[in-house]
């Protein structure tokens, strides 16, 4: 009964708002249909079938659930309930329509109710809480642990995707995360911050709270879950091992296990790199970590080896940064000495005292350097000769220093010695050859053969080089070295190196040469003091003395010598305009013997110059012109008054200062031209110029003559300081030659003005605005000169067209003389021929 009262409520309230269902496409009749309806919403109609006679009633079989019905009479299909999704997506009915006996007028037919999802569950986690370990140094991004969560709703619509976010971080002593999740599939990996700042030192253990949202949380009516996440941090396992020590050439099979390493995740592939390429590289390293040496070392061919060990992915990417293998190569005693020199040569002095350290005798080992395996040992094992004793020589053990023991070499007795050296490590031995050079001592002093060599003349004219004396001396001691060889040298007599002394090194003899040029005026005589020496020095209590002193005197003559200016080159500056007779320098030269000089000028082709012969005083001789030569440069020669042959030159420079003395004029190639006709504002750019010195820039003023023809016709305006544009004031200008008068001033001190007669052609012009007929020129009376000229170009070209006359009737006479006689000799020849 109360599901009928309910049903007649609905139907009354379904009557009272849906008159006219028809309009609103929710009635119709009896077929096969699909219906989507959303889960939840309690009791509501879903449709009204319409009866067709004879069918009376309906009736609804199928998956109804007690939820779903039909009216029998209105044939409205209605819900009870609400629909659940979770429960039953799809409910599959059938209805018919019956008639008054029940029996089946149409149908059944198939009614398909499709529940739609609604947002109507949370997501869920798989746990409240979860557990995680993490290794130090972990890589960023590799996950080490995952959260799941999982929402009833339907999973093909947003109301079950789920997205994951961490909510907290307990503690977070960055700025930075130190994890993070893969908000799709729940991963938790490290950040690059927590790859980097994750120490279990520092801090082992977080919390994170993780939350899951529906809606793929991109609405604020997403459903939230969340759950904790505990993760332990451990001591990364990816950690370089210590320096490796290895025994250089073992004798262990190879290849032999030397560390291992680990990384942090399973299963990498790990591989050795060199930072700088070896020709190869004795090491390899297996997948388990395990790093050999594959073949013996030799530490004097490499004493140290660093590689890096890297861990990759099956994808070929880095799993861990990258560790260093440090590997050192341990020496064990391999090596025998080596002396350092085939034969080791030591020089001694004869004189050398007892004690004294002669040389040193140099052994290296290749083994490690401070240590057992490359210590030295030396001995002395013969000595060749032995005299004047078998022990003259002692070296230290350790150091290979050699010493005398007494002062008892003596070049006489024995100049070589030859010694016999062992060298031993604590398993190898050596010989090394010594052999010691007896040097003779200095103590014999250079004799000369003549303490005298009496006195040369020389001229004063002789070249610088020559030898003017031969000396000798000689030496007691050991041809050919320093305790033999003599050096001459000028001890008195000659203090400004005058004169060199040169040795010749197989004989000792002096060769005395002219240094520098002789002067008989200033030095006539030199009384010299020779000494003799050796390079090396004296022993002790042995002096040099009288017997290496010789004397010689140089006598210098006299020569008539050229005269001498006391300057090479004479500058003047002087202004062009200076008067003629104007003193500009006085030369100065001196003969050396006293004579009188005479002055001249060669090379004065201006004429501009005189001399006074006597005085040396050089004027000016006729006007200067700086535009014609700027500097000016004569030769001033001297000469002996007694002999004119002897004489020398000195060079006169004059510069001339500019003054203005020059007029400006026009500056152009070609005259100016307009088109005819002019249709307004043309106008021609003129140039001015000056012959004068321009120190910074010229500057010149355009005029016109101040006359009313050309100021009604004509006007001038300034470009800039050498350029101004003519420009006619009207258009009405013949077709002809214009002279205009332009007045140029310049800017010089005192200013010049020059008056020029300005040719301007008025001719047609072609397309490319350039003049092409000959216009007619203005007529004016030609002056005396050009009239002269004229007249005497005139006669000129008529005689010249007579005596052309002349020749061409000359040369056609005697062209017909010899056509006559050759006509003669023709007819004659004929005549004999017939």
């Amino acid at each position: 009964m109360f599901k009928l009262c309910g049903l007649q409520f609905l139907l009354v309230i379904h009557s009272a708002l849906c008159q006219n269902l028809g309009d609103l496409h929710v009635s119709g009749p009896l077929k096969d249909m699909d219906f989507y309806i959303p889960e939840g919403g309690g009791m509501r109609f879903i449709y009204q079938f319409t009866l067709e006679p004879p069918a009376v009633s309906f009736r609804v079989t199928g998956e109804k659930d007690g939820i779903i019905d039909i009216g029998p009479r209105t044939g409205i299909l209605y819900l009870n309930g609400s629909l659940d999704w979770e429960t039953k997506p799809v409910h599959k009915l059938q209805v018919e329509s019956l008639d008054e006996k029940g029996d089946t007028v149409k149908g059944p037919y198939a009614v398909t109710i499709y529940v739609e999802d609604i947002n109507d569950n949370p997501p869920k986690f798989d746990q409240t809480k979860y557990t995680g370990v993490v290794r130090q140094n972990s890589r960023p991004g590799k996950p080490f642990m995952y959260v799941h969560a999982t929402d009833a709703d339907d999973p093909t619509t947003p109301h079950a995707q789920l997205t994951y976010s961490i909510l907290h971080h307990f503690p977070n002593p960055y700025t930075e995360m130190l994890f993070q999740i893969d908000n799709v599939t729940g991963a938790i990996s490290a950040s690059r911050a927590g790859s980097h700042y994750l120490d279990p030192q520092k801090q082992d253990t977080f919390t994170l709270v993780v939350t899951v949202k529906d809606m793929a949380g991109m609405t604020t009516n997403a459903f939230t879950s969340s759950a904790d996440v505990i993760i332990t941090v451990k001591e990364s396992l990816w950690k370089a091992p210590s320096t490796i020590h290895i025994q250089e050439n073992s004798t262990n099979e190879y290849p032999v296990a030397i560390s291992q390493v680990h990384s942090n995740e399973p299963d990498v592939i790990y591989d050795l790199f060199e930072k700088e390429k070896l020709p190869r590289l004795p090491f390899s390293i297996d997948q388990k970590g395990i790093i050999y040496v594959t073949e013996p070392l030799d530490r004097e061919e490499d004493d140290s080896y660093t590689f890096f060990v890297i861990s990759k992915d099956n994808t070929g990417e880095l799993v861990d940064k990258p560790l260093q293998i440090h590997v050192i190569v341990d020496d064990i005693n391999d090596n025998p000495p080596v002396c350092q020199e085939a034969v080791t040569v030591i020089e001694v002095q004869e004189n050398e005292s007892g004690g004294s350290n002669i040389g040193t005798l140099i052994a290296t080992d290749m083994d490690e350097e401070n240590t057992l395996n490359s210590r030295l040992h030396f001995k002395i094992e013969s000595q060749v000769p032995a005299v004047p004793e078998s022990n003259l020589f002692l070296i230290q053990q350790d150091t290979g220093i050699l010493q005398l023991t007494s002062r008892s070499l003596n070049k006489r007795i024995a100049s070589n010695y030859s010694l016999k050296v062992l060298v031993t490590d604590t398993v190898f031995q050596t010989i090394c050859d010594v052999e010691i050079h007896v040097i003779d001592i200095n103590d014999q002093i250079p004799i000369f053969e003549k303490s005298d060599y009496d006195s040369v003349t020389v001229a004063e004219s002789v070249p610088v080089g020559t030898v003017i004396l031969e000396i000798q001396a000689t030496d007691g001691d050991e041809p050919f070295t320093g305790s033999s060889h003599i050096v001459y040298q000028m001890k008195e007599g000659d203090p400004n190196n005058t004169f060199i002394i040169e040795t010749d090194p197989e004989t000792n003899r002096g060769f005395v040469k002219i240094n520098k040029a002789l002067d008989f005026e200033t030095h006539p005589v030199y009384n010299l003091v020779i000494n003799a020496t050796n390079p090396e020095p004296l022993v002790t209590g042995v002096q040099y003395n009288s017997s290496s002193l010789a004397l010689f005197k140089v006598f210098v003559t006299n020569e008539d010598e050229p005269p001498v200016f006391h300057k090479t080159v004479y500058k003047e500056e002087v202004s062009e305009d200076i008067p003629v007779n104007t003193l500009l320098v006085t030369v100065e030269a001196y003969d050396p013997e006293g004579d009188a000089v005479r002055y001249s000028l060669e090379g004065d082709a201006r004429k501009w110059l005189r001399i006074d012969s006597t005085t040396g005083q050089i004027y000016t001789a006729s006007p200067l012109d700086r535009e014609q030569q700027e500097i000016y440069t004569v030769d001033v020669v001297a000469s002996e008054l007694s002999n004119a042959a002897q004489k020398s030159q000195a060079t006169m420079v004059l510069h001339l200062r500019d003054v203005n003395d020059n007029p400006p004029r026009l500056a152009m190639d070609s005259p100016p031209f307009f088109c005819h006709p002019l249709s307004g504002g043309e106008k021609t750019l003129i140039q001015a110029t000056d012959a004068d010195e321009q120190w910074y820039f010229s500057t010149f003023t355009f005029s016109l003559a101040d006359d009313m023809d050309t100021k009604n016709n004509w006007e001038v305006s300034k470009v800039n300081a050498t350029h101004a544009y003519l420009s006619p004031k009207h258009t009405n200008f013949e077709e002809k030659v214009y002279y205009v008068p332009v007045i140029i001033n310049d800017n010089g001190k005192p200013p010049l003005e020059n008056r020029v007669h300005l040719e301007v052609n008025f001719c047609k012009c072609s397309s490319e605005n350039s003049c092409f007929i000959e216009v007619d020129r203005q007529h004016y009376w030609p002056t005396v000169g050009q009239a002269v000229g004229i007249l005497f170009g005139v006669l000129l070209v008529i005689g010249l067209i007579i005596g052309g006359v002349f020749f061409h009737m000359k040369y056609k006479e005697k062209n017909e003389q010899t056509s006559h006689q050759k006509d003669a000799m023709d007819k004659s020849e004929l005549n004999r021929l017939a």
